[in-house]
């Protein structure tokens, strides 16, 4: 799987570009905010239907622009494959596949998968629990269809619910529609909880393996899946967690009502990372921190490859910076197969990767 070129038009800082691609490492070297991420961007886009900051869909549009538009040409299950995707003022954005325009975000599944790895993701060990659930997210987003769209339902569900245990003081008419919601969020927990139950087995022994090789044998890396309630969804068909689910809501009532916080639902996950049986968050150096973090994204992506039969594009946004020569070394030993795309300011962070095509970014301009 690969891009073979991308178009971008109006989007972010690229007034107009057209990029060819190598099918192995491309790097993008570049100062910051000349457009090194926005590239990037525009590639996970059409992999996932969303960025991968926290940004609103108008914020793709070049100041004072009218539009924006990416196309990509792409290769994907050994054929070839066009995904475009438009953007206007005040609409919904308008996403092709081979020149159909789809109904549906999960009807892109599968047409091209991505990893991508940003600097914000080397705080997966020791950050909060939001940055893991964000990589579960992302990963099951384009692996699953299903997944996609109870993750829409849920997060849809948890806003309506939350403003009732907000507003209900102010209209106590609002409770009556607490019991339904109630009902319909556990339903859709039950199912992210589930797969991410999944997910986390594999996750945690490709992630074992990886970090085994980079620590020289001399550290065991463990990821635990952790839900409201201490459920062991690992071991229960959904239908139990729903049930479980279901109690806790029932125990949490009264806490909701007094706090006019959500207290149950797939919200609440996170993963336990250990290392040699102990928490990494709390125990973890920095550098057995990054460490584990690289071994889980790479993880990510030999999961990807395990489902598809084919590497995923991976994103490297300004990642080797961040890393020790050694940790820069493994990263790119263990990318030799597959397309990488890797932003970097300078080509000294990527000198190890040999025979790869270089694209110089300034001022959302590609330079030859």
């Amino acid at each position: 799987m690969f891009v073979r070129n991308i178009q971008l038009d109006g989007f972010r800082n690229y007034r107009q570009a057209s990029i060819q691609l190598s099918e192995g490492a491309n790097v993008i070297i570049g100062q910051n905010a000349h457009g090194k991420t926005n590239l990037l961007e525009a590639v996970y886009f059409l992999s996932a239907g969303r960025s991968f900051r926290s940004a609103a869909e108008k914020d793709f549009i070049a100041f004072g622009g009218d539009s924006a538009y990416i196309k990509a040409d792409i290769v994907s299950g050994g054929r070839e494959q066009t995904l475009e995707a438009r953007f206007f003022p005040g609409r919904r954005r308008e996403i092709r596949a081979n020149g159909v325009k789809l109904s549906k975000l999960s009807d892109l599944t599968g047409k091209l998968t991505t990893v991508f790895f940003g600097p914000d993701d080397l705080e997966m060990v020791k950050g909060g629990a939001a940055v893991r659930r964000k990589m579960m997210d992302q990963c099951l987003c384009q692996l699953r269809p299903a997944y996609a769209a109870a993750l829409s339902e849920f997060n849809r569900l948890y806003d309506r619910k939350t403003r009732i245990l907000r507003d209900y003081r102010e209209k106590p008419s609002m409770l009556e529609l607490l019991d339904d919601f109630d009902q319909r969020l556990a339903a859709q927990s039950a199912r992210l909880i589930h797969y991410r139950a999944a997910f986390t087995l594999k996750l945690s022994r490709r992630a074992a393996e990886i970090h085994n090789d980079f620590s020289g044998g001399g550290e065991a890396l463990s990821i635990g899946y952790k839900t409201v309630g201490g459920i062991n969804a690992a071991e229960m068909a959904a239908e139990q967690v729903y049930s479980e689910l279901l109690k806790h809501q029932k125990a949490h009532r009264q806490a909701e009502l007094r706090s006019g916080l959500c207290l149950s639902g797939a919200h609440k996950d996170d993963l336990e990372i250990e290392i040699d049986g102990v928490s990494a968050r709390r125990f973890a150096s920095q550098g057995q921190a990054r460490t584990a973090a690289v071994s889980i994204k790479l993880a990510e992506r030999d999961i990807h490859c395990d489902e598809a039969g084919e590497y995923p594009v991976l994103l490297l946004d300004d990642v080797l910076s961040e890393l020790d020569a050694q940790r820069q070394g493994f990263i790119l030993s263990r990318i030799a197969q597959g397309q990488v795309l890797i932003t970097c300011c300078d080509e000294s962070s990527v000198s190890n990767s040999a025979g790869a095509s270089v694209l110089r970014v300034a001022d959302g301009r590609i330079i030859l």
